[in-house]
């Protein structure tokens, strides 16, 4: 059975390239509330998530809401296994496919094709799920003769459709989402929305991050509402979102 479980979960990440005592200690002092402190071996350390506790069950669509730096990303990268995590445990049957960034793995040299298989493999897709895919594939894109090219000879525009009918393509048991993808001219964002809406009905867990309320509203059942690393509210979609709004 699908399900997600995190338990007193923290994340700890280190900043690296602070240098210099004056610019350490102007960081420091930033990390008001303790989110931001010094580790024994003088690493600057970022406290991004802090004692998360959350339980997702087949059938949930959860939107995650909270102000810019709240933790919404990283908390995605973290249930992807970008991350692990630095406190507590994470539970997990089922298959994640992160859908963070879309063009990841492409290669310019390659062409539109060849892409597709790449992207494919990337995303964890078998050689004969992606010949059983591509020509669908090809075909959402609208791109035509130039799937015979070189991507380097795209547009940005003709490179996010790509990355875009490869990455819907997957099935995912568990389907991460950062920010509502748009792609192409109106005529294709509206096929782009169409797919979009069957890859979640498809998945048996959605989790997405983004800046639209209204668009949590129409697709989740519930939210999580971060902010500075803890959940501020976790249940049904419109409860949640009318405490943030009224915050």
């Amino acid at each position: 059975m699908t399900y997600i479980e995190l338990e007193n979960v923290g994340l700890d990440l280190p900043i690296f390239d602070v240098q210099g005592r004056s610019l350490k200690k102007q960081v420091l002092r930033m990390g008001r509330r303790n989110r931001i402190a010094e580790g024994t071996d003088g690493v600057v350390v970022v406290r991004a998530l802090d004692n998360v506790d959350l339980r997702l069950d087949a059938g949930d669509r959860v939107g995650l809401i909270g102000p810019n730096g709240a933790g919404k990303s990283t908390l995605l990268r973290l249930l992807a296994g970008i991350y692990s995590p630095t406190a507590g445990t994470i539970r997990k049957e089922g298959k994640a496919v992160p859908l963070l960034d879309i063009s990841l793995g492409m290669d310019d040299n390659s062409t539109g094709r060849q892409n597709i298989r790449l992207r494919g493999l990337l995303l964890g897709m078998t050689d004969s799920e992606i010949r059983a895919k591509q020509d669908d594939i090809a075909e959402f894109t609208d791109l035509g003769d130039y799937l015979d090219l070189p991507l380097r000879t795209y547009s940005s525009g003709m490179r996010m459709r790509l990355a875009f009918a490869v990455a819907t393509a997957v099935d995912a048991e568990i389907l991460l989402l950062d920010e509502v993808i748009g792609v192409g001219d109106a005529s294709f964002q509206e096929k782009a929305s169409v797919r979009l809406d069957d890859l979640h009905n498809r998945a048996e867990i959605v989790v997405l991050a983004m800046h639209s309320n209204d668009v949590i509203r129409r697709t989740c059942n519930k939210a999580l509402w971060l902010e500075k690393g803890q959940v501020r509210m976790f249940g049904p979609v419109e409860e949640v979102i009318a405490g943030y709004e009224a915050r």
